[in-house]
């Protein structure tokens, strides 16, 4: 067990660094856009790593995450429709607003478990993106344009492409690696007896329900970065950021990289992201193709795509 949770932080190391000197050597062959490709998915690499610490460690599957990733979004492009564009406010408030609904809908989602937490996130999520819709002044189903980035002052411009995406490969970073050692620690530990054996968490004295709260509100303070950061690289937020399929769509990135994993959600992130440039561009029904993958990925690599890595160098 622990040498294969070794590889899987090995394999975190090589995929930020392959992340990292990504830029230069895409630049140099003028292959900009993909570029841009590797951006959004390291943005959604941060939102399905946030998912994983309600997944991975705690077994709930959310079909409202995304809603957090929109809240994000919104936090900025509404701040900045009120020409407020200070980022340190706007992230103040993402991180407050996104707080306080993981925090109100965590009171009530956490006390199911199975298809009734699925069912309630599901819901909670699909308030939220149809007052979006119904918001006119903000754009409603049209969605919101930003005119500018978040401002920093002199000490970051999100607005020049290269910095943004070093910062976001920081933030990448360091949840990666806050997912690790949570995971290894009292806390980690402690959210995957209670997905194992409640009942014996219980019987030692500890109360499962607080851990688990306090795991789904990082996940969502985390998610709602993802979006903050999202609605700098778009410059552009609509309520679809926040639907039941975009939850699925992180669903699967967890899944296809591994649940439990670090490198897991950043991996698939990334082939999510290929398969819909690839075969994007060749049918509409790309999706079927991914629904195919993500099969055979359950069927024959339980572990994931990181898990499948990890086992094939044990043997």
């Amino acid at each position: 067990m622990g040498r294969a949770v070794d590889r899987d932080l090995l394999t975190a190391i090589a995929v930020l660094l392959l992340l990292a000197v990504a830029p230069s050597v895409l630049t140099a062959l003028g292959h900009d856009f993909w570029v841009e490709v590797l951006l959004r998915a390291m943005i959604l690499g941060i939102a399905a790593v946030s998912l994983n610490f309600i997944i991975g460690l705690g077994g709930l599957v959310s079909l409202g995450h995304a809603a957090f990733l929109g809240i994000g979004a919104y936090s900025v492009g509404i701040l900045a429709d009120f020409d407020i564009d200070n980022g340190f406010i706007q992230l103040l408030v993402t991180v407050g607003v996104s707080g306080l609904f993981a925090c109100l809908t965590g009171l009530v989602a956490l006390r199911t478990r199975g298809v009734h937490f699925i069912m309630i996130t599901l819901a909670f999520a699909q308030m939220v993106y149809f007052t979006m819709i119904g918001l006119r002044q903000f754009g409603g189903d049209d969605g919101l344009t930003i005119n500018y980035p978040s401002s920093f002052g002199t000490v970051v411009d999100l607005g020049d492409r290269s910095i943004l995406y070093y910062v976001v490969l920081a933030v990448l970073a360091l949840v990666m690696l806050g997912f690790a050692r949570i995971r290894q620690s009292d806390f980690g530990l402690l959210l995957k007896a209670a997905k194992g054996n409640e009942r014996r968490v219980r019987a030692v004295g500890f109360d499962p329900y607080r851990y688990r709260l306090a795991a789904y509100i990082a996940a969502g303070v985390i998610c709602g970065l993802a979006g903050f950061l999202d609605a700098n690289f778009t410059s552009f937020v609509t309520p679809e950021a926040m639907s039941w399929t975009s939850s699925a769509e992180l669903i699967f990135m967890v899944i296809v990289g591994g649940v439990s994993t670090v490198a897991g959600p950043v991996v698939g992130a990334l082939v999510f992201l290929l398969i819909e440039e690839f075969l994007g561009g060749l049918t509409v029904y790309w999706h079927f193709w991914f629904g195919l993958f993500l099969i055979a990925v359950v069927l024959f690599a339980k572990g994931g795509l990181v898990g499948l890595i990890c086992s094939g160098r044990r043997a």
